[in-house]
Formats: C-alpha cells, structure tokens, sequence
C-alpha cells in the first residue's frame, strides 16, 4: 500500500533537527551520510552531511530528511505545514510542548470556533507545524 510521508530539507541541520524530531516522537531514527554513498558530494567537507533520515514513531508517524550540499539549490521549506492530529489530548500537548521549544508559537494550540484544539508554530528548524486535536463529537 502506498504512503505519504512528509520529507524535509535542510541545508545542514538534517541530523539536529531529525534527532530533536526523535525527542519528540520517540521511535527509531535512520540516519544515512553522504559517505555511504561514494561519489555522491563533490566537497570532502561535506561526506558527514545527512544524505536520508528517516524516523518512525511508535504511533506510525514516518518523518523522513535530508542536508542539501553546497553544490546543490536550496531554499528553505515555505508554504507547507506538516500537520499532526487525532483524539489523544495528552499526546498532542506534549508534541506541543516539545516542538514549541524554542520556535515561534504562530497560533496558540487553545479551542477554535470549530471545537477540539488547534495551534500553529515555527520549530527552531524553520519547520511549520498544525497541531489539531479533534473535536469531540459532542461538540458538533
């Protein structure tokens, strides 16, 4: 079956920020250099970058990564949110919480018109993140 899987860029904080991902979610963390890959990097300085990361939670969540060499474009992720939802309020606030953690708080994760619980925020990684905990079918 397929998947869809968010997948980030990072110019050279793919390992920081993959291992600071794994802080949050828990789970097991994959780390692959450039250095595996022979001939991959035209800059030896650069064999240590993170060439795929991938980490996948204890709840299924499959966050992969990647660092961009200095040969390569690179634009920071902009547009797009990477959204984390569901019925578990403790686990959503602790997600919150961890991913909050010196980023930027867009949208505080308080009640919404709609009901349940909502919050936007920046990581310290320039990542955007939605964090929604639904509305309780009571509320409807």
């Amino acid at each position: 079956m397929p998947s869809l899987n968010p997948y980030l860029s990072f110019r050279t904080q793919a390992r920081d920020a993959m291992t600071f991902y794994q802080s949050v979610f828990g789970g097991e963390l994959t780390i692959d250099t450039f250095a595996g890959f022979e001939g991959m990097v035209q800059d030896p300085a650069e064999q240590d970058l993170v060439m795929h990361a991938q980490l996948t939670s204890p709840e299924g969540f499959v966050l992969m990564g990647a660092d961009t060499p200095s040969g390569m474009p690179y634009s920071a992720p902009a547009g797009i949110s990477v959204s984390v939802s569901g019925d578990d309020e403790a686990s959503l606030q602790g997600f919150w919480d961890k991913l909050s953690d010196g980023g930027t708080v867009v949208m505080p994760f308080d009640t919404p018109p709609w009901g349940g619980r909502f919050g936007m925020l920046t990581d310290r990684f320039g990542i955007d993140w939605m964090i929604a905990l639904n509305a309780s079918p009571e509320a409807a």
